[in-house]
């Protein structure tokens, strides 16, 4: 069984990382003042169900875990974001968000009048689950919008993009977030070196875990806690990396890496000027890489 679907998704069921995620990124919306990534729809994504549960009792999301956890996510959402506004400035037209669960950036599309078009690449499952939950929430679909459902044991990311018309004769940029850490090397550098066969300006931003050897003694604590949590939920982290060994990688495939933010790097950048104390302490780093 292809890495991608054994470590991702249990048969039929969505990803129970994919929900856990949703519900940090709207619980961002109501305990952080001020909001470091603003998502109008974080809270109507869930569903009416998950939106009142959320706002019924949003500090259920407040213990510290769970504020770093916040932290993160907010902060490569938001640098992601961030990297796409130059893709698009550059011309690029095509958005791909790998392992999306209950992203809501196609629903929010600020490019659409420029013409980007955001394909949504997902297991059939945690795509079906989300497919209901729009429809629960009263959410339409854009046209500038395509789910792209894969079964990995079937067929291949480049062939199913292409299936539903995504074009490899034309750049395209990558958002690839909590997702490389389940999947083993091979799947990973399989799917770089798609992005790198793609045409000049396209690019990618995706985070990846920092080997746990090379971590401080809190960073380790704190990532065995987690890691144990979601291996508890079947989804079990695999790989992480020697940022160095992965920054050369990623060169010897045509990758020019421009940026490779540590929790450092990401609180001075987005979170110096706050009074609350938030700060993402987790081990893992954000890269954005282009052709």
């Amino acid at each position: 069984m292809n890495p991608l679907q054994e470590n991702i998704v249990q048969a039929g069921k969505p990803s129970w990382t994919a929900r856990w995620v949703a519900a940090m990124r709207a619980a961002h919306q109501l305990l952080d003042e001020p909001v470091i990534f603003s998502d109008p729809m974080a809270l109507s994504i869930l569903g009416p169900a998950g939106e009142a549960n959320i706002r019924r009792d949003p500090a259920q999301f407040n213990d510290p875990i769970s504020r770093d956890l916040r932290a993160a996510l907010a902060t490569r959402s938001l640098l992601a974001e961030d990297e796409l506004r130059r893709a698009v400035d550059a011309s690029v037209k095509q958005y791909v968000v790998l392992g999306a669960g209950l992203d809501t950036f196609a629903f929010r599309n600020g490019y659409r009048d420029q013409g980007l078009h955001v394909y949504e690449v997902d297991h059939p499952s945690t795509q079906a689950w989300k497919i209901d939950i729009l429809k629960e929430a009263r959410i339409g679909i854009p046209d500038s919008m395509t789910f792209v459902a894969i079964d990995f044991e079937k067929s291949t990311l480049a062939d199913r993009l292409q299936e539903s018309g995504f074009r490899t004769d034309r750049p395209a940029y990558f958002s690839w977030l909590g997702v490389t850490v389940y999947l083993s090397e091979e799947a990973i550098f399989d799917t770089l070196k798609f992005v790198a066969s793609l045409p000049r300006e396209s690019g990618i931003t995706f985070d990846y875990r920092v080997l746990p050897s090379m971590l401080s003694p809190i960073d380790y604590a704190l990532g065995e806690y987690i890691s144990n949590l979601v291996e508890e939920q079947g989804e079990p982290w695999r790989t992480s990396f020697n940022p160095m060994s992965l920054q050369k990688k990623l060169q010897s495939m045509g990758l020019h890496v421009t940026k490779d933010l540590g929790p450092a790097e990401l609180n001075k950048r987005y979170l110096g000027e706050r009074q609350d104390g938030l700060r993402t302490r987790l081990g893992f780093r954000l890269i954005c890489a282009k052709k």
